[in-house]
């Protein structure tokens, strides 16, 4: 039997604004037919074991053409797949989503349409323009400015639009802006008419610049802005002043690099985003599950230890699924004492249903170690699961105060594959601010970048604790600012102070 097409709109831009029905498409389909103006995170989201195919297209260049599209989708569904065709904006609002519904009609392949925020109304909203306004603006039109407007016999009606009195939203006219704006001004339309020009509209690299009808070409062109550009044209556009809330956030359009596994970095992504930061992704570190648990789960098996002390959410989680494996759960912890090392690793053991005995104030082992000192450990049974290259000082210290402790590593870090041309282009593209999370983080960035500290050194350098910090520096990096809270948060908020510090 064939499948399903869904034609979903994703939004302009921030992926947070595509729709819970667009999301569950995303989720469930087999194969994910995806446009170029999206942001990459909503790919991470799809199943995985999902085909993703790349189809975008921009002025003078396409991954595949209208035609070709519009036979993958049939193709895709007649093998019986669920397929997730995913637009930036709106399907059916310049997306071409009505002539890919028409081709699916023809084939009676079954289909529906999700829409999406369409990007004229979101990056509007984003600049803090209203796209109406009661005694503004009454009425809005949104128009293609990919047709040249100087041509006889113009598809848009230019003499109307320019004596509407209510907003204007012209999508890729950008090539076609002096002519458009020309056209505009010989119908009538007053020539001190705002506008604003909004790149990148509901993105963290959003730009907007403001003029009007006479000026807003030599202003956009001094603000060196490329596509993808909108033109809102109205009165509206002078409530900006008042009403921006987005690119003004504490660390809007700051570009930081984000070094730490893909697992582990989406808070700190959505932090930063959500104070307005540029992020980009370098997943330095990829932690994966040992080739063989046989050692591990017969540890496990008898649970003979006084203590368990975990060093990181990741030990925490893969101790559980072990546990669960093997038939028992955290019931069969009863009567050890537990540690917990930061703050991330306690709230691990709480979604197990675990509230640690032990949480160091500071999470540097030196300082822990210092902390447990006081404890009666002499033939004490301490476990301490970690990593395949965790540090060795909590394990030697408790030994030197008579514990029997046995450090064992439940998960394997190391570098990931295949990112050293992204890693490339990242720093060279001009960094704001480098983060990272742990040794591991900056001694294999380095690696990935073979070495080459050329850009490292001339970036400001983040650091989520001292330990992190003194690794950076033995490998020749300046380190800028180092976390007063060795935490996501505490790294995020050093981060928000320290750009702070430098605009004043």
């Amino acid at each position: 039997m064939a499948g399903k097409v869904f034609l979903v709109g994703a939004g302009p831009g921030d992926p947070g604004l595509i729709t819970v029905k667009g999301l569950e498409s995303l989720r469930e389909s087999d194969v994910l037919v995806y446009d170029r103006l999206l942001d990459t995170h909503l790919l991470s989201l799809s199943k995985p074991d999902s085909e993703h195919i790349f189809v975008g297209k921009e002025r003078g260049r396409q991954a595949l053409t209208q035609e070709q599209i519009n036979n993958l989708l049939v193709t895709k569904a007649l093998e019986g797949k669920t397929v997730c065709r995913l637009k930036g904006g709106d399907p059916f609002v310049f997306g071409r989503g009505g002539e890919e519904a028409l081709v699916l009609k023809e084939h009676s392949i079954s289909f529906e349409v999700i829409p999406g925020i369409t990007s004229p109304i979101a990056a509007a909203a984003y600049s803090g323009i209203p796209i109406t306004q009661r005694k503004v603006a009454t009425c809005f039109t949104i128009v293609s400015g990919s047709e040249d407007p100087s041509k006889p016999e113009s598809a848009i009606p230019w003499d109307i639009l320019a004596k509407t009195g209510g907003t204007l939203a012209i999508l890729m006219g950008w090539a076609a802006l002096p002519n458009i704006m020309d056209k505009l001004i010989q119908n009538g339309m007053a020539t001190d008419t705002p506008v604003a020009l909004i790149q990148w509209g509901t993105w963290n690299k959003q730009v907007t610049v403001t003029g009007n009808l006479a000026n807003i070409v030599e202003v956009g062109l001094k603000s060196d802005l490329k596509p993808p550009v909108i033109a809102i044209i109205g009165e509206v556009v002078n409530l900006r002043e008042s009403l921006r809330w987005f690119d003004n956030k504490p660390l809007f359009g700051k570009k930081i690099l984000v070094t730490r596994s893909r697992a582990q970095s989406s808070n700190l992504i959505k932090n930063l985003k959500e104070l307005g930061a540029d992020t980009i992704e370098i997943p330095s570190i990829e932690i994966s599950q040992l080739d063989d648990y046989t050692h591990i789960d017969s540890l496990l098996k008898d649970l003979d230890y006084d203590w368990i002390i975990f060093s990181s959410a990741n030990a925490v989680d893969i101790f559980f699924g072990r546990l669960t494996g093997i038939g028992k759960d955290s019931r069969d912890l009863t009567g050890i004492t537990i540690g917990a090392i930061g703050p991330a690793t306690t709230e691990a053991l709480n979604r197990h249903g675990i509230n640690p005995d032990f949480v160091p104030r500071r999470s540097v082992s030196e300082e822990v170690l210092n902390e447990l000192s006081s404890e009666n450990w002499r033939n004490r049974r301490v476990l301490l699961p970690s990593s395949n290259i965790g540090r060795d000082v909590l394990e030697k210290g408790l030994k030197e105060l008579g514990a029997k402790t046995l450090r064992i590593p439940i998960y394997n870090t190391s570098r990931p594959k295949d990112v050293e041309n992204k890693a490339k282009q990242a720093v060279q593209s001009g960094l704001d601010l480098i983060t990272f999370t742990s040794s591991s983080t900056v001694e294999n960035l380095l690696d990935i970048l073979s070495n080459d500290k050329q850009y490292l050194e001339t970036t400001p350098i983040a650091c989520i604790g001292p330990i992190t910090a003194k690794s950076a520096t033995n490998l020749g990096l300046e380190v800028n600012l180092i976390a007063s809270t060795h935490t996501v948060d505490g790294l995020v908020s050093s981060i928000t102070e320290y750009f702070s510090l430098k605009e004043t």
